[in-house]
């Protein structure tokens, strides 16, 4: 079939649709319903189906012949250690795994928290609580410890899972200190702590409440998958995007397993075999869905890499691990290849490398610049494929489904609409805009299988953050446009629409034109309070390596880029130079931070930063062009 026909299937008649993509999986016992919608917008995916998803990740892969195949490479260049499991020995350390949380007192629907930084035994965490029926929610590894202690408190967890440490570059960061403190600050008290000890930083151990992770796992006795129903919880997911608190996201098992599968043969084309390498981290959504469970439920087998794309040791690294392991098709950030791409402009380290195996490129987490999807396709000589998603979907909304068909690439869009997603551009008034122009991006109900049932405990926080601005519609939070072939151009957040003297300019749009001046390596664009045209754009850029052009030539020059892309109308007078912009640990640039800072407003400095301290480096870089702070963290 071909694209428009599959899409075509899934929208006019998605029970079917599914049904049909369910097949894939083992189910212990059949639907009653594909779709139960009796009590919108709280839909259930194949109500009154069983199933367990570690076992369609694992058991039914060995039962399948493939109890030899690779299930999952560990490549760790921080902590100088690689590794690899069949899908025999990781089953075989789940259940061993599994039985530990057992004797813990972990059932059916008990949550556990997991804190751990990217090695193998994370990733053994998650399924060992998918395999017996408990609710996982990770949280990403060195969070700081008023962080963890909201997420104890809201998910309430009968136990911690967590490790001595994790390794940044050069670095130790102490977990067991950090989890020590949030079980102190909150209200909430597991029962017990699991603690892998790390060879670089051993621990000491609270008597009564921790358990070594080691000595446990080699006393335990394996333990089997339980069935669940298809719409139990698999998993909380804590996001907070880059401002507020935290909503627990709520993940089902039955509608996630299909979603997860159907996305791997058909968004990115992978078989059983295929080694598939998601660059992320398993704190995040893309970790989640594309290091632990779509690739072993494909028998894909995954990458789980503990290191940076420069750094451990040079911009060479994602180079080394395509060539080493053979990988097939990589996912990551446009963040990554920017920061490869400011450290190596013309790719020389790839010419110590051989990527036979390498056929894709995906990308998603930040809108990728056409500047920087060509320097990647000219560098790699492989198709680019920027895609675009949430942690609340878990899985892609707009994508070129290279398993269904390859369509044209258009530098700039993520393509067209995934099956399943009925995705429309509405006006603040809940009407379609005209083609080519910009609006709020929203889902119309009800959206597939594997997106967010609610909100953990918070059923009307989900209603109040996703389904109240349009009735019968999921708010995504972005803005962007569909054009006359029906791709779709994801141009920012709906917070980060400009509105200069009424015209509604996406900052997507000034950071494309910035990005393509030679000399710059990556951007962002804020609008900042203006008295006469309520909000003006300001560039913050910042330059490739090597660059000998004085920083005023360049500035001049990306003013008049802009003049001439763009034209007068988008009044972009400013921009500036600086070292580095501030980021969320998964890549995501903090435009909105940053404006509170140039706007002197109260602002929270979100728990997701990577590098608390750029934002005082933003800080004195804005006061030189007059702008302002009130701190409020």
């Amino acid at each position: 079939m071909t694209y428009q026909e599959t899409y075509s299937h899934s929208l006019n008649n998605p029970q079917d649709f599914w049904a049909q993509a369910a097949q894939d999986i083992d189910w212990y016992q059949p639907w009653e319903q594909v779709l139960d919608d009796s009590n919108a917008p709280f839909y259930k995916w194949f109500s009154g189906a069983k199933l367990n998803t570690c076992y369609n990740a694992l058991d039914r892969h060995i039962n399948n012949g493939l109890a030899n195949q690779t299930a999952l490479i560990y490549d760790s260049p921080v902590g100088s250690v690689k590794k690899k499991f069949t899908f025999r020995q990781l089953r075989d350390e789940v259940a061993l795994l599994a039985g530990v949380l057992r004797d813990m007192g972990v059932n059916k629907g008990d949550r556990v928290v997991i804190y751990m930084p990217m090695i193998p035994e994370t990733t053994m965490a998650m399924l060992a609580c998918a395999r017996i029926g408990a609710i996982h929610s990770v949280v990403f590894g060195g969070f700081a410890a008023d962080q963890l202690a909201d997420r104890i408190n809201d998910a309430q967890p009968k136990v911690i899972l967590s490790a001595s440490c994790g390794i940044e570059v050069n670095k130790l960061i102490d977990y067991k200190s950090l989890l020590d403190s949030a079980i102190e600050q909150a209200h909430y008290k597991p029962e017990h702590c699991l603690i892998f000890q790390r060879p670089q930083m051993p621990v000491s151990m609270i008597d009564g409440r921790d358990i070594d992770w080691q000595q446990a796992c080699s006393q335990s006795h394996a333990v089997d998958c339980v069935p669940v129903a298809a719409t139990d919880p698999l998993y909380i997911l804590y996001t907070s995007g880059t401002t507020g608190n935290p909503k627990g996201v709520v993940r089902d098992n039955g509608g996630h397993a299909v979603a997860m599968l159907w996305s791997m043969r058909n968004v990115y084309n992978l078989k059983a075999g295929d080694v598939f390498w998601a660059a992320s981290d398993v704190g995040w959504v893309v970790g989640h869905s594309y290091i632990v469970y779509a690739p072993l439920l494909n028998a894909t087998t995954t990458v789980l890499y503990e290191g940076k794309p420069v750094g451990t040791p040079d911009p060479g690294a994602f180079w080394r691990v395509i060539e080493e392991h053979k990988v097939t098709v990589l996912f990551t950030a446009p963040t990554a290849f920017r920061a490869i791409k400011k450290e190596d402009p013309k790719g020389e380290y790839l010419k110590n490398y051989t990527l036979k195996h390498f056929r894709t490129l995906f990308l998603a987490g930040e809108r990728c610049d056409p500047d920087t999807l060509h320097w990647a396709e000219d560098l790699l000589h492989v198709p680019v494929i920027d895609h675009w998603w949430q942690t609340e979907t878990s899985w892609a909304i707009v994508a070129n489904c290279l398993g269904i068909e390859a369509l044209p690439i258009k530098a700039g869009s993520p393509t067209k609409s995934v099956p399943g997603y009925d995705v429309q551009v509405l006006n603040d008034q809940g009407e379609q805009v005209a083609k080519g122009s910009i609006g709020n991006i929203v889902i119309k109900l009800p959206m597939p299988p594997g997106c967010l049932m609610t909100l953990w405990n918070n059923d009307q926080g989900f209603v109040d953050a996703y389904m109240s601005r349009y009735s019968g519609y999921y708010l995504t939070g972005d803005a962007g446009y569909a054009d006359e072939d029906d791709y779709l151009w994801i141009m920012s957040r709906i917070d980060d629409v400009i509105n200069v003297a009424g015209h509604r300019l996406s900052t997507g749009a000034f950071e494309e034109v910035l990005a393509s001046h030679p000399d710059v390596a990556e951007c962002a664009v804020i609008g900042v309070a203006d008295k006469l045209k309520g909000e003006v754009p300001l560039g913050l850029v910042v330059l490739k390596s090597g660059v000998t052009q004085a920083n005023d030539t360049i500035i001049q020059e990306l003013i008049q880029l802009v003049r001439e892309k763009i034209g007068p109308v988008a009044a972009f007078k400013q921009a500036m130079i600086i070292e580095r912009l501030p980021k969320t640990r998964s890549g995501k640039i903090l435009r909105a931070t940053m404006r509170c800072i140039a706007d002197n407003t109260a602002y929270k400095i979100p728990a997701t930063i990577d590098d608390p301290a750029i934002l005082d480096e933003i800080k004195t870089a804005l006061k030189v062009l007059g702008y302002g702070l009130n701190r409020n963290s």
